[in-house]
């Protein structure tokens, strides 16, 4: 089967799903791509934003805002060891080089440009690498493998998560359809760490701020998501990432006090408290 039949199969399926009842995931074809770094910018004080562009980015698969791509980070004085091909995957060297994941904050399929949103945090590997890299700098992205496709006819959408969730909630909220009602909670240290949102007109945004507490260290998300009233009958999707110790409570409650299916919400720690390269077996 040639590769165009195989992508067009993928794009039936991702608008299958959108025009269904429930969300579903959904496999698109793994590419390792060559890209550049286009530039760099500062999105509030919490978030620098990578642009990457390049004739290697052309044709990438962008279809959902919670899609990761894996940062393949140069190594020292060698070649990277990149992934190679193999039909729709990748086969990776062993041992696998250093890299890390990240939400597709937006791809321009015009320019290619693809931007990366990094949140800043000491002695992080990739928010380290993404203040000090100039223009120019040559970098390996892999994926993204797929994404969570999400149907624009739920009633409202619940929306949480912390820093390292808010360029996939930033996305969301730009994705979603006008008319789309709901919730987003974003924690982040002060007003300072807040952007800009295009959320539709019936989403309300509330920002948590948590002072001089340490990220992951309080309740406050868990809290104050709990606090929303879905009125009766109404259909909700719920998506919640960030700190996997912080968002525990919020995956029972979806589901034990909400009463949420599993097609109907998605719950991802993107970081674990004190766990470098912390991945959450999840499947996205």
């Amino acid at each position: 089967m040639s590769r165009a039949d195989h992508r067009h199969r993928h794009l039936e399926r991702i608008a299958e799903v959108r025009g269904g009842e429930h969300a579903e995931k959904v496999g698109y074809p793994i590419r390792v791509r060559q890209a550049e770094v286009v530039r760099t910018e500062m999105i509030g004080a919490g978030l620098v934003r990578v642009t990457l562009g390049g004739p290697g980015t052309a044709g990438f698969e962008a279809h959902s805002p919670d899609e990761h791509v894996k940062l393949i980070f140069p190594e020292f004085d060698q070649e990277p060891r990149l992934p190679e091909p193999n039909g729709d995957m990748l086969r990776w060297p062993k041992p696998s080089p250093t890299t890390r994941e990240y939400t597709v904050r937006r791809y321009d399929p015009v320019t290619g440009e693809l931007d990366l949103d990094f949140a800043l945090h000491e002695g992080g590997l990739g928010s380290g690498w993404a203040e000090k890299v100039t223009p120019g700098t040559a970098v390996h992205v892999a994926g993204p493998p797929g994404g969570l496709i999400v149907p624009h006819n739920y009633d409202r959408y619940l929306l949480a998560g912390d820093l390292t969730a808010l360029p996939a909630i930033a996305r969301w909220l730009e994705e979603l359809p006008r008319t789309a009602a709901g919730w987003a909670f974003i924690e982040v240290a002060d007003a300072g760490e807040e952007i800009e949102l295009s959320a539709p007109e019936d989403v309300e945004v509330h920002w948590l701020h948590r002072g001089d507490a340490a990220p992951g260290t309080t309740d406050m998300l868990a809290r104050a998501v709990q606090t929303i009233e879905v009125p009766a009958g109404e259909r909700l999707y719920a998506w919640v990432a960030g700190e996997a110790g912080q968002i525990k409570p919020l995956r029972r409650w979806l589901k034990n006090d909400l009463g949420l299916g599993k097609a109907d919400h998605d719950v991802t720690g993107y970081w674990k408290l004190g766990v470098a390269d912390f991945d959450d077996d999840h499947d996205h």
